[in-house]
């Protein structure tokens, strides 16, 4: 099994959920965790992550931690600081779409939202609201683009964008996608080694179903429009996460794991029940 591993904890994306299987994975397997400085649940987001914001980390005498999980705002040289050379890479996405509607209930406070009825409002004149200079911008515009440490206001040229892909193909070995997390569980077990039961979970953080409505598909178009560079990371990650799928685990057994996997979650809930 894998234990040396860097998670980048992309919000609004079902990551809480495989931030604490990597807490119970690390704490059955008594491994090391790289926590805050001074307590809290971010790693000094949103600026840039440096080393010296991981408690008990000194440059004279550099420590290696086996599991970085953790909000932070990538930057792998200085991550690379505090984890093994051998460290795993992974992270997950959301639908850009979802994602920003969720950013929107969540992060209602934000600068850019305060002043809006609605996600409809906002997109009708988005730079009314919007400052590109305000310190929680990233939560109205890009998010994942600026988590994986890239700027949420750059230019969306093909060029651009291609060497923002490569970079991040060139520091995760994979990504996970939060829309079929199931399968994301079971490409994530395989990639790590590790057993059925390591990677089971219920989710954590996740909106009752009853506040989410569908949307229109004129305001669809326009998040998308909006989220462009997510949007672009999101369809090239969408599309390599079931090529690895087809060429590293196989469709037939991808669904033959991903029933298993339910069926234990569905055993486990009922020994919840029970007990």
């Amino acid at each position: 099994p894998k234990t040396d591993i860097v998670f980048l904890k992309v919000h609004k994306s079902a990551s809480s959920t495989v931030m604490n299987i990597l807490f119970r994975f690390g704490e059955t397997h008594n491994l090391t965790f790289a926590f805050p400085l001074g307590g809290g649940y971010q790693l000094y987001y949103p600026h840039h992550f440096l080393a010296r914001f991981v408690q008990g980390f000194s440059p004279q005498s550099p420590r290696r931690f086996n599991i970085l999980c953790h909000h932070m705002r990538f930057l792998q040289p200085e991550v690379q600081k505090v984890v093994p050379s051998s460290a795993i890479y992974f992270s997950i996405l959301r639908n850009p779409v979802q994602l920003m509607e969720s950013s929107f209930v969540y992060y209602k406070g934000a600068s850019a939202f305060s002043r809006v009825r609605s996600l409809e409002e906002f997109l009708s004149q988005p730079y009314r609201y919007y400052n590109p200079a305000s310190g929680d911008r990233h939560y109205a515009r890009n998010l994942m683009t600026f988590d994986f440490g890239f700027n949420p206001d750059g230019e969306v040229s093909p060029e651009r964008v291609q060497l923002m892909l490569k970079a991040i193909e060139a520091s995760f070995d994979f990504l996970l996608i939060s829309e079929y997390f199931d399968e994301s569980m079971v490409l994530l077990k395989e990639m790590l080694c590790w057993d059925l039961d390591s990677v089971v979970s219920f989710p954590l953080n996740s909106r009752d179903s009853s506040t989410k409505s569908p949307l229109p598909d004129s305001v669809v178009e326009k998040l998308k429009a909006w989220n462009r560079l997510d949007w672009e990371i999101y369809t090239h990650f969408n599309r390599t996460f079931w090529e690895r799928i087809e060429r590293d685990i196989g469709r037939e057994r991808m669904r033959r794991e991903v029933s298993a996997l339910r069926e234990r979650r569905a055993e486990l809930a009922r020994t919840c029940l029970q007990g």
